[in-house]
Formats: C-alpha cells, structure tokens, sequence
C-alpha cells in the first residue's frame, strides 16, 4: 500500500519516514515538505527495503503528485512546540498549514487514510474534518488523530512505576480524551497487568503522563520537543492502520482521536457517558479494512477518572470549536 509523509524533512517527519521505510504494509513510500524532501527520500532509497521512495516540494504541484494514490497519508507538518508553549498555543502558526494540505487531500486523495500528527491535534483534527466536508468527500471512519504517544508513555511510566520496565512493551493502558495537557485522561484503574498504587502515586502518574513532553522540552534545554518517541507511535499507529486495512485482526484497540460519528452505536454509548457535547474524543477502537470498524466501550470509570473526563471536556469544547469555526486569512 502506498503511504504518504507530509513534514518529511521534520524533527518528526524523517524518523517517522525511516521507520515506515521499513514497514512490511508499505510498499509505496511517498514523502513531501517544503524543503529537503528530495533529499530525504534519496537517503531512504539507499536502504535496502522493498518500497521504493520519492520526494516532493511544493514546485510543479508537489503536494497533489505526493498523496496521489496514497492508501494512507499522516501529517507531522507544522511548526514545533517552543518553549513555554502548549499545543494550543501552536493553533494559530500551524492552521493555515493543515487547513492547505487538508484541501490537497480532499482534491487529490479523498479515499486515503488521514492520521494527524500536526499540533494541537485537538483542533486540526476538526479542521481536517471542515475542509472534506466542504469537499463532500468526509468519511469520519477515514479521520484519525494520532495519540498514540499517550498510550506509549502510560505504559512506560506505568510499568516504572510497578518496577517492570523491562517489560513496558507488555502493559497496556487506556488513555481516552484528547492530547493535550488535562484533555489526556489515562485509565490507569484499567491497566493491564492491574496496576496497584495509592490515590497520590495515581495522581502523579496521571500528571506525568498528561504533562509528559514537557519532560523532553526541559531534557533539550528549551531547543526541541518529543521527535523520536512521536514518530515511533505515529509508525506504530499508521502500520495498525495499514494491518487492518489488510485484513489483519488485532488483539487489542487502538486509540485516536475521532469523530464519533464514524461509528453511530458506539459514538453513542461513549455520549452517554461524556455528554452529547463532543463530537470528536479519543476513543478505544476496532479497525478494519474501511478505517474504523467500532467505536468500543469506554469501560468502567473510576471516580477519578470521572473527574479528570469532566476536566477534559471543558478543554475539547473550546479546541474543537477552535477548529471547526477556523477559516484561513485570504491574501
């Protein structure tokens, strides 16, 4: 299947095309940013994987030749988190962005898969949505935000927490919500292996894993943001992605940011437990060859977890409506 990069030649953009370069769902690797991505994809080639790579810059209409035929595109373009920013700070440098490949998309690739990385995902995901719609070619089962980072440090720190790191690939913990900052809610009364640990270690471990790349930023004194650990859980998404649209059944959910609507039964049940106020929340999910198959259980909440899914919503309403009401300046 062939897979599109646009931000290619980025701080996430180029360890996620290596990994995908050695993705055994890709066969096609398709690379596009506005600079360098020749030059990336020229890199790439050299390794001895089969799918071949090409790159593309804006120039002669780089952006609709690099998502033709794309089964899946995913999108780490856009500026990064600075200092003292958080993802919604970012809103404003990097709509116009998304809101341009958004129209590349729908104009040149409507059928592919989107996995969005850009931040903050909270609201580009609805601007992604806004601009399909407009193109009459929206399919919310299509749609994926990527948070799966979340997911990657909860069971990371968790398995620290519990004194098995080693074993940190084997632990599975939901996180639900959105991605960032309070909107992420880990369910850590869900984990597996069962996590035991009282109400202040699960509040700190909630924290961490909400507040997780301010870690990286301060570990780079200022000078960059999670890169690495992005790219490895946007390829690890986009291959379950690509898997199920194989026809490959997975054991567990995956989770992204969607729009419940992709699935109506399921979007409703989680409703009932968030409230008829969201349309787009980071979900359990079942894949399959169309994208979202079901939108799964959210499972028992704890009274913690209740809170913190309130604390969220407060949150998402505000970054959603951001992106759904968000029009680029004419020039």
């Amino acid at each position: 299947m062939k897979a599109t990069v646009i931000g290619a030649a980025g701080g996430i953009g180029q360890p996620l095309s290596l990994l995908l370069k050695q993705s055994p769902y890709v066969s096609d690797l398709s690379l596009y940013d506005v600079v360098n991505a020749p030059g990336v994809a020229a890199d790439l080639s050299h390794i001895n994987t089969a799918s071949p790579v090409q790159g593309f810059l804006p120039e002669n209409d780089g952006l609709a030749k690099a998502v033709q035929g794309s089964d899946l595109v995913i999108i780490p373009a856009g500026m990064p988190r600075k200092p003292g920013q958080t993802r919604d700070d970012l809103f404003n440098a990097n709509a116009s962005i998304v809101y341009g490949i958004a129209e590349g998309i729908a104009k040149a690739a409507p059928k592919a898969f989107i996995l969005v990385i850009s931040n903050p995902v909270n609201s580009m995901v609805p601007i992604f949505a806004e601009v399909l719609k407009a193109h009459n070619v929206y399919d919310p089962k299509r749609l994926f935000g990527v948070t799966s980072l979340d997911l990657v440090r909860a069971s990371t720190f968790v398995s620290e927490a519990a004194g098995a790191k080693k074993d940190a690939a084997n632990y599975h913990v939901p996180v639900i919500g959105g991605h960032s900052g309070v909107t992420i809610v880990p369910l850590l009364s869900q984990a597996k292996p069962s996590f035991q640990a009282d109400q202040q270690k699960i509040e700190e471990l909630t924290n961490r894993i909400q507040f997780g790349g301010d870690e990286v930023v301060k570990a780079k004194n200022n000078a960059g943001s999670a890169t690495l650990s992005m790219a490895f859980a946007g390829a690890r998404f986009a291959n379950a992605v690509l898997a199920a649209a194989q026809g490959k059944k997975a054991e567990l959910p995956e989770f992204s940011y969607v729009d419940l609507a992709a699935d109506e039964a399921g979007g409703k049940a989680v409703k009932d437990v968030i409230g008829n106020d969201i349309a787009f929340f980071s979900v359990p999910l079942t894949l399959g060859p169309n994208g979202v198959e079901k939108i799964q259980s959210l499972g028992d909440i704890s009274s913690f977890e209740s809170e913190l899914i309130k604390k969220s919503i407060e949150s998402l309403k505000g970054n959603i409506e951001k992106g759904v009401s968000f029009k680029p300046t004419k020039l």
